[in-house]
């Protein structure tokens, strides 16, 4: 249901429009993919004309950035929890990084939003916003790999903090590029049901981010064991 609201004229209020926003579009984002997302529409269910909408973010993408940012931060609280308890800090070295490997996996198979921003960032997001915007988003984006790398390093402390952060820049990375073929088109889907040679090449996103993320961590810990 769309919100109606007078013009803000304090500070409380322009935050709470902010907020506003932030939350239709969230909501948006549980119905439809990205790329859906139409400024027309985000401002239809907020209840702005889309000039005043623009007044509090300079653009779509700039909305978009903000709930990235706050989507990967509630990752990684999920994972303050899920990596101490899912990974046993006794086990031999290549049980805990194949189990540090399962936990980011699963976890971000539940977030399906988070992995949809994470392949539309550099493509789609980083695009259309200022260079204030974009300096603001990758700031935040340096914390939350810096602190990805520092959940990891709990567990998997024979990572150099070096090897940590370039492991958790790639884990951000490889979620945006396998979750973009995971999810197929209306013609591809047609293609796979109709040819099983052709299904082989249809992936499933959980399976193939935990094995390419294996593998990655596999390299980094052998190179510093040289």
């Amino acid at each position: 249901m769309a919100h109606t609201f007078q013009r803000a004229r304090s500070e409380e209020q322009r935050a709470q429009r902010r907020q506003a926003i932030l939350d239709t579009t969230a909501a948006m984002l549980a119905e439809m993919p990205v790329a859906q997302v139409s400024l027309n529409e985000l401002s239809r269910r907020v209840g702005l004309a889309k000039s005043n909408v623009l007044r509090y973010f300079e653009s779509r993408e700039a909305v978009l950035l903000e709930l990235l940012d706050v989507a990967s931060q509630e990752w990684l609280e999920h994972l303050e929890d899920a990596i101490p308890s899912g990974v046993d800090a006794g086990a031999p070295l290549p049980d805990r990084g194949d189990r540090v490997v399962a936990v980011l996996a699963a976890s971000l198979a539940d977030r399906p939003v988070l992995c949809d921003l994470t392949s539309a960032q550099a493509a789609v997001l980083e695009r259309n916003v200022s260079p204030a915007v974009a300096a603001q988003y990758k700031r935040t984006a340096i914390v939350n790999v810096g602190a990805l790398a520092a959940l990891i390093r709990t567990r998997v402390p024979e990572l150099t903090e070096g090897d940590a952060t370039r492991f958790a820049g790639l884990c951000v990375m490889t979620t945006g590029a396998i979750w973009t073929h995971a999810q197929p088109s209306a013609a591809m889907l047609a293609v796979y049901d109709s040819d099983p040679a052709l299904a082989a090449m249809r992936i499933d996103f959980a399976a193939t981010l935990r094995e390419v993320l294996e593998v990655v961590l596999s390299g980094l810990l052998a190179r510093a064991a040289r």
